[in-house]
């Protein structure tokens, strides 16, 4: 029970990062100015990862714990669900999110920020979407689990 307490408060942890990021945060580099815009987007990358390296751990190990041994009353196939909506979050990170963020570090006019952070925006619905299932899948799990 435990486990996946603890699984479901990283996951919601990171639902609620990346709504906000989604919303607020990523369509706001479009107005930084392109003098700023690199160093900008370094100190972005440095401080995030303050942010959500601990809770994506953690979501990270109670996932595979989760998998390896789910929880009595738990439908095998949430952990198998979830672990794979987290699979697909973490390869949309690496392909999609990171080169855009690497893009956005170098110099660019301000027409290319825009498109840059366009598709930063329109790709990161698919992490959006996924943290918010999780988030739905783990709360099952926990109530599956009492």
């Amino acid at each position: 029970m435990i486990i996946s307490t603890v699984h479901l408060i990283a996951a919601a942890m990171m639902t609620g990062v990346i709504w906000f990021t989604q919303i607020v945060h990523y369509p706001l580099f479009a107005r930084i100015p392109y003098e700023v815009s690199p160093t900008h987007a370094e100190e972005n990358q440095r401080r995030t990862s303050y942010v959500v390296g601990l809770p994506m751990l953690v979501e990270g190990l109670t996932a595979i714990a989760l998998f390896a041994s789910p929880p009595d009353g738990v439908s095998q196939w949430l952990p198998f669900a979830g672990g794979v909506l987290l699979a697909v979050v973490l390869l949309s990170t690496v392909a999609l999110q990171v080169p855009r963020h690497a893009e956005l570090a170098n110099p660019l006019g301000q027409d290319e920020i825009y498109s840059v952070v366009k598709r930063l925006v329109v790709s990161n619905w698919i992490r959006t979407i996924g943290w918010s299932t999780r988030t739905l899948i783990a709360a099952v799990i926990v109530t599956q689990a009492v």
